[in-house]
């Protein structure tokens, strides 16, 4: 176990780190400034900050007190908070993933074998890829709280890190166990095909909007905004999602094009089932979104849900796949009901006005759910759906193959000395071992001597 603690170290302070640039973007986003230029500075009285003393992560405002050197202005403690909590929120993922052994109750079960057996080092893309889904989505409910607005900048970096990360984890030789083969589903060559023509027909819309062709949706939102408030009554609801119907038709089209020309017809390679799996679960997500404010607008003449809101749950999905995003948006009104009954209880005690926020904080609460309560939310499935399987991680295989190739590769102390067992089926004769998924090689010296 001590193995772990240097690395832990190193993944708590660099996640104190990236707590201090979300504060940056937490900050400047909103007010449409730029991130790295200039550097951080008192809001006070403008004198620049530096970085081993007022602008050390935690530290920094610890040793100044809370106040400015300068000025003896009062920083707010919510900078500390949010660096501390990313900090703490790097460490977790880093223990739920490797640190804590695979047959520990719960927590070795929140992540699953595939991170266990991989290790940091080859499983980095995607350790990558999830972190940057974390700080994204707590930096999108802090905005969202405030300001009833998310950056599109954010889930946009976030949709992009994921699509390159996936890329690069397909070209890493990993390990793939018995129970997950991959940490996020596989897609045969139907849905790569359906997800690579929907995604032409994005881009096609895309250009067309900047071309003029289309028109941007709630252009004119702002002139019906009163003064001093963050949303207002906008009449023309309906015929605005419609602008949207058409900006979707070339991405429907592309989704049915590309269904028919990859129907049936096996399992594509390792690296387009990565990439396809991140692009399908970015259209899943945003797409129940958009289609419920869509549905949702038309029935009721006002704006649904918002358009920061399809991109949240796009990123989401294209972080964790295609079967997550629909587990998070059933999940996210219990988030919304919590919330109020909490929020009234309160405005009750304390005899204030109800504090309402818009529903990506809700869909970031039930994201962070699934991902860290995740052995509960199966519990929960089946106790729901006693005859129904939930669809696990993996990659599709080929039906047609005649040879699969698995490793069982669970990592003990040393990344690199760790133990491997390969299984030949079919055509290499060779009777295989497989690691129960269950086992943990950690625990036991009694298979050592498998070769």
């Amino acid at each position: 176990m001590l193995e772990h603690l240097p690395t832990a170290v190193f993944v708590f302070v660099f996640g104190a780190c990236v707590g201090s640039f979300l504060n940056v973007v937490v900050y400047r986003l909103p007010l449409n400034m730029r991130l790295l230029i200039p550097p951080s500075r008192c809001t006070s009285c403008d004198h620049r900050l530096r970085f081993f003393r007022e602008n050390l992560p935690i530290l920094g405002w610890i040793a100044s007190r809370g106040r400015c050197r300068y000025c003896s202005e009062r920083i707010s403690i919510e900078y500390p908070i949010i660096e501390a909590a990313v900090a703490c929120m790097f460490l977790l993922v880093y223990a739920l993933a490797y640190w804590v052994p695979i047959g520990t109750p719960f927590f070795g079960e929140v992540f699953g074998q595939w991170w266990h057996a991989n290790g940091l080092i080859r499983s980095l893309p995607l350790y990558i890829a999830l972190m940057t889904l974390l700080c994204g989505l707590l930096a999108m409910t802090l905005i969202d709280a405030r300001t009833f607005t998310i950056p599109i900048q954010i889930p946009i970096v976030v949709t992009f890190v994921a699509l390159v990360c996936s890329v690069w984890q397909s070209l890493i030789d990993t390990a793939h166990t018995t129970a997950q083969t991959w940490p996020i589903p596989g897609v045969d060559w139907t849905w790569a095909g359906a997800a690579m023509g929907d995604w032409v027909g994005v881009v096609l819309s895309t250009l067309l909007l900047r071309a003029g062709i289309f028109k941007p949706s709630f252009a004119d939102y702002e002139d019906f905004v009163d003064e001093g408030e963050v949303l207002g009554e906008y009449p023309h609801a309906r015929r605005e999602v419609l602008r949207e119907c058409l900006f979707l038709l070339p991405a429907a089209i592309g989704f049915i094009a590309g269904w028919m020309l990859g129907y049936e017809g096996g399992a594509p390679p390792l690296v387009l089932q990565a990439l396809c799996g991140s692009l399908l679960g970015y259209l899943i997500g945003g797409g129940l979104v958009w289609a419920i404010r869509i549905l949702g607008t038309l029935a009721f003449g006002r704006e649904a849900m918002g358009l920061g809101d399809v991109h949240l749950l796009g990123c989401v999905g294209a972080v964790l796949g295609w079967w997550d995003p629909i587990l998070i948006f059933f999940i996210a009104p219990f988030s919304g009901l919590l919330w109020a009954a909490i929020s009234a209880i309160l405005a009750s005690a304390l005899r204030r006005p109800r504090r309402e926020i818009p529903y990506g904080p809700h869909l970031a609460m039930a994201t962070a759910a699934v991902l860290f309560l995740h052995p509960w939310v199966t519990d929960g499935w089946h106790i729901l759906l006693p005859g129904t399987s939930m669809p696990g991680d993996g990659l599709v295989e080929s039906q047609d193959s005649g040879e699969i190739e698995r490793r069982d590769d669970w990592t003990s102390g040393a990344l690199f000395d760790s133990m491997r067992e390969v299984i030949v089926a079919a055509r290499s004769g060779r009777a295989g071992h497989e690691v129960p998924p269950d086992h943990d090689p950690r625990s036991s010296d009694t298979e050592k001597g498998h070769a």
